[in-house]
């Protein structure tokens, strides 16, 4: 094993084996209506769409939820969760969508226009980590590196994957399908916040196994 992925290993081991994990598979929720215990809003304008939908290839059988509306970034924020230091993670699969086809994950959220999200694009190959400030999005950097945009990576369509962050202080530690990607630093957001999941423009995502919990 890599020093690099001995390192990602431990910090997961240092997470998990410090918090409570609670997990939202949808399944027993009603199909065709939106999911109760959720805020479902959005960052921007438009509609979104989020709704409990069967599916028969979701890696926790019968039921994902869909987001099938457009929207500047749809988002839906789990009620009841505040978590300062912990983990978010979600399985995933990206449908549609000409404009995006995205799928992300949300902490420390106060509202729908302030909160952290880690994403994986299926049009553009690549997993990006953001602040949401007031509004307005803004790319953060990797720790070691000055500029670019996130990491190139292999997003197929029609395919299931999986998105994780841990995140600590101003450190987050980034995961997708298993392999550690990159990691931030950033301040911007030093309080508790809900957590959640994101989508962009015209994106049709559907996603299972929700995972989350804070460090103790």
């Amino acid at each position: 094993m890599s020093v690099a992925l001995l390192g990602a290993a431990l910090f997961l081991l240092s997470v998990e084996g410090n918090a409570m994990a609670d997990t939202v598979n949808f399944d027993n929720a009603a199909t065709g209506a939106a999911p109760e215990g959720w805020t479902l809003t959005k960052t921007g304008r438009g509609q979104p769409k989020w709704t409990v939908e069967a599916e028969s290839t979701a890696p926790s059988k019968p039921n994902v939820l869909k987001q099938s509306g457009q929207a500047t970034f749809p988002v839906a924020l789990r009620n009841g969760t505040s978590i300062l230091d912990g983990f978010v993670g979600v399985k995933f699969k990206a449908i549609a969508g000409s404009e995006d086809r995205a799928a992300g994950i949300v902490w420390r959220a106060k509202d729908a226009d302030n909160y952290y999200v880690v994403r994986a694009n299926a049009l553009e190959d690549n997993v990006v980590l953001y602040k949401t400030i007031k509004g307005v999005r803004s790319a953060l950097d990797i720790v070691g590196r000055k500029g670019g945009y996130g990491v190139k990576v292999s997003v197929p369509s029609g395919q299931w994957h999986s998105l994780r962050c841990e995140f600590a202080g101003k450190l987050f530690k980034v995961t997708y399908d298993g392999k550690p990607m990159f990691e931030v630093e950033d301040e911007s957001i030093r309080d508790a916040g809900m957590i959640g999941l994101w989508t962009k423009a015209d994106s049709v995502t559907v996603f299972d196994d929700l995972t989350y919990g804070a460090l103790n």
